[in-house]
């Protein structure tokens, strides 16, 4: 008893130590590295700033959160960018539970760990705010649920399961695949038992209630979020192929995990002690199998089903390792998990200064790519839209304050998509700016609010002069944004004044609208 406690302390002590590492490595790079705001973080301040059952482009758990918080802590990059850097250390605690759950020692512990904490994909979804990282700790926190159901028969563990999954579907959809995942498992398996108990369908009513409102919103909102994902699919992430999502998984999560995880597989499947937990592998080949059909799917979105196959196959190759002639599988892992970590991290934490991750990139021969099929410069698409939202919000405002008193107080901004709406927000009191408009995606449905249509003064942001002459009758050339680093979209953006409008708003409105 006492040498198993003992055990259990280190195991305990040796997680937590990861747990540190994984938030200091956040913790630092947003304090002495890092770059701008992202542009998905002004957007989400900006739908935290209008609390609502849902949004056009997500359920919104993510929003709600980031509403409670900012009043208290503000809205800082550091401050907002703190939670990821918890939840990324949660999940990383987390990992280290289940890979025990699953009896994995030190050895395998130190594996998943490793792993879990420098995987590509979770340092720069962990370094950003958004649904993502707490996508990831949902998946991770119902994984372990499910271990306490699966192995260890704990049926009242589906009310809390219920509530992991219900808070994870109002974060974000995807938590469906799970769901479905898991319903495969119980039929496919000898767990179907528990199908003639209340446990699983109270669970499952706790889910549903939880995300209601996301439902109902879609429902009272001409079921906007399914036009979303239909137009992200056939336009945004047309030029995904099956084969850029295979060879995204191993990538996102290390090339070096790539026989961890496909053993953690095995393990799961086959494995006579494994297969006590067979759900999570289930999960993952439903979950792979879904995203495969679809055709479109970026790698990323299976990110979150990983945790337990690194943790399986790390106790895997822990009991392998066992063999005397095998014992150097406990050390060459983690050290090549961890180098190869090292070698990748630039391309997942701006930790490099802009010039220095360009030669860097150079040198490695790592070609950028957009997962949206936009040109690019010599950022990739990730790190270019943590650039130029200050500078265009200042020159916005250098232009609105060129305006005479009587059309400053008229005048309104439109910009194209909600990074720009977002930064105009952010930015707004700072420099002194008026509202702004927009039609992509919430934007679109917050309208133009309070706009008097008969003379208002547009500040028109990107297109071509004849974009907006069909609109105004006085379209007159004010300045262009300039923004090195950023998008190649977002940088030489012309801005023009509008004047007189031709047509009232609520004419042009329907027919700009963006959700994509």
């Amino acid at each position: 008893m006492t040498r198993n406690k003992t055990a259990g302390n280190t195991a305990l002590i040796i997680i937590l130590l990861f747990v540190v590492v994984k938030l200091v490595i956040h913790l630092y790079t947003n304090i002495f590295a890092g770059y701008g705001i992202f542009r998905d973080e002004l957007y989400y301040l900006a739908c935290s700033a209008r609390p609502a059952c849902g949004y056009v482009d997500q359920p919104p758990f993510s929003l709600y959160f980031l509403a409670l918080f900012r009043p208290i802590f503000g809205d800082s990059v550091f401050v907002i960018r703190l939670i990821p850097a918890l939840l990324g250390a949660l999940t990383v605690f987390l990992a280290g539970l289940i890979t025990r759950k699953m009896g994995g020692g030190i050895a395998a512990i130190i594996m998943t760990c490793t792993a879990v904490a420098l995987a590509p994909i979770y340092l720069g979804m962990n370094y950003i705010y958004s649904m993502n990282s707490f996508d990831i700790f949902f998946w991770t926190l119902a994984f372990y649920i499910l271990i306490l159901i699966w192995k260890e028969d704990k049926h009242k563990y589906w009310l809390t399961l219920g509530v992991v999954i219900g808070l994870g579907m109002l974060n974000k959809i995807s938590m469906a695949w799970l769901v479905i995942g898991l319903i495969v498992a119980v039929l496919l398996t000898e767990k179907r038992k528990i199908l003639l108990t209340r446990w699983p369908y109270i669970g499952g009513g706790i889910a549903l209630l939880l995300f209601l409102p996301f439902i109902i919103w879609n429902f009272t909102h001409d079921f906007a979020h399914l036009e979303f994902m239909r137009n992200a699919s056939q336009f945004k992430y047309s030029g995904i192929t099956r084969m850029d999502f295979i060879t995204g998984q191993i990538l996102n999560m290390n090339p070096a995990t790539l026989m961890v995880w496909l053993v953690g597989l095995y393990y799961l499947l086959f494995n006579r002690q494994g297969r006590q937990m067979n759900v999570l592998g289930i999960i993952y080949l439903v979950t792979c199998t879904i995203l495969l059909i679809n055709g479109h799917s970026k790698a990323e979105y299976i990110a979150p089903a990983f945790v337990p196959l690194l943790a399986a196959g790390s106790v895997q190759f822990e009991q392998w390792a066992r063999k005397k002639q095998l014992r150097w599988l406990n050390i060459y892992i983690p050290v090549s998990i961890v180098l190869s970590g090292i070698f990748i991290a630039p391309l997942a934490l701006p930790v490099l200064p802009e010039d220095e991750f360009i030669a860097y990139t150079k040198s490695i021969g790592m070609a950028q790519k957009s997962p949206e099929g936009k040109q690019l410069s010599d950022l990739p698409q990730y790190y270019a839209d943590m650039h130029g939202w200050e500078n265009m919000a200042k020159t916005v405002a250098d232009i609105y304050h060129t305006l005479s008193a009587e059309e400053q107080a008229q005048a309104v901004i439109h910009v194209r998509n909600y990074g720009e709406a977002g930064a105009i927000d952010y930015y707004r009191y700072k420099y002194d700016l008026p509202q702004v408009i927009c039609p992509h995606n919430n934007y679109w449905i917050w309208g133009w609010q309070d706009i008097d249509e008969t003379k208002s003064v547009v500040i028109l942001v990107g297109g071509d002069r004849e974009d907006y002459t069909d609109v105004f009758e006085q379209v007159e050339p004010a300045g262009v944004i300039v923004s090195p680093y950023a998008m190649p979209y977002e940088t030489n953006l012309p801005v023009y004044i509008g004047r007189i409008l031709k047509k009232p708003f609520k004419s042009v409105w329907p027919g700009i609208k963006n959700f994509s």
